[in-house]
């Protein structure tokens, strides 16, 4: 564990030491963003900005943000497409495929930098190196770390027969869920896959995953699910239900298990390099779509007490972080 720690101290510090802010803008130019994300502007957009301020990119100075694009749902992202379209923003930031989806039906010209799972699977870049069009960002992995996750949900509850995956179907194909499926079989373990699409369904999934006898619950990547991880770490405490989630960021806010790479570093250091990019003129189809590089695993210790559950060891020496 000391080795683990000294090498995660180490990587802050490479994260620390950036370069000095570009100077890039142009003298008397206000840069116009506009967003289309379940979230409300939080974090880890917050991490985003207060980057661009350090880079020169001084909110209410010489960059605006248009208020409209964030907290909505799936079914505004079109409308509000159009609106940021017709206000003539710099750059569209769009969260999750069907934002970017909104986001290329509005606009062929002004760029689109994407956060979701699989860019180049979803069809909406033609390659990771090069996308072509008018859309870049991050691809995060997201079938693969669903996978992943559903194996740590395994070795965290030794003995489950029955687990549980809550799926956004505006997210995750249905190929994808099969092959969790044929994963989970293989290791004698059934999966019961509870979709939602809406907001309203999630409460109702979960407890139908515990209704259906699952002893644990595998969150898969999605926008949606992310904005709503307040509810469902509220709903799966109160059923006691262990649960994984996408980001280790999660574990620390109060969900049992965490596993991927943290959203908050990929939106300061990744996103804001694209972006800047895009702000000082280069086009999206040279800029290449990016993926995590560092995944980390997160256990909170206390949520695992109060759902009377004991960490194997063996998990315990493989996290990067408890939370006691």
């Amino acid at each position: 564990m000391m080795n683990r720690r000294k090498l995660i101290a180490l990587i802050g510090g490479t994260v620390l030491a950036r370069p000095p802010p570009l100077h890039g803008q142009q003298p008397g130019r206000t840069y116009r963003l506009g967003g289309l994300y379940n979230n409300p502007r939080q974090a880890p957009q917050v991490a985003l900005f207060e980057e661009l301020r350090r880079r020169g990119f001084v909110e209410g100075q010489n960059l605006t943000v248009d208020p409209r694009g964030y907290g909505l749902r799936a079914g505004q992202f079109s409308e509000v497409a159009v609106e940021l379209v017709d206000a003539r923003v710099d750059v569209i930031l769009a969260g999750g495929n069907p934002a970017i989806r909104a986001a290329q039906q509005a606009t062929a010209t002004i760029p689109i930098l994407g956060f979701t799972d699989d860019m180049v699977r979803s069809g909406l870049v033609g390659s990771m190196a090069h996308p072509g069009g008018n859309t870049t960002g991050i691809s995060i992995l997201a079938t693969e770390l669903d996978g992943k996750r559903q194996e740590l949900l395994i070795d965290v509850i030794p003995g489950a027969h029955h687990i549980a995956a809550l799926a956004d179907s505006n997210t995750t194909a249905p190929r994808q869920l099969q092959a969790l499926q044929d994963t989970a079989r293989a290791r004698g373990v059934e999966l019961s896959i509870h979709q939602i699409a809406r907001l309203e369904e999630i409460s109702g999934a979960i407890d139908a995953a515990k209704a259906a006898g699952a002893l644990g619950l595998n969150v898969l990547a999605s926008p949606l699910l992310f904005a709503q991880r307040r509810l469902i770490m509220e709903r799966t405490a109160a059923l006691r239900l262990p649960a994984i989630y996408q980001w280790p960021e999660t574990a620390e806010e109060g969900g049992l298990v965490g596993y991927g790479p943290r959203i908050v570093q990929l939106f300061r250091d990744v996103l804001s390099r694209q972006l800047i990019k895009l702000l000082q003129g280069a086009k999206p189809a040279d800029i290449p779509v990016e993926q995590p590089t560092k995944f980390e695993l997160v256990i909170n210790l206390n949520t695992a007490k109060a759902l009377g559950l004991t960490i194997p060891e063996a998990m315990l020496d493989r996290a990067d972080k408890a939370v006691e």
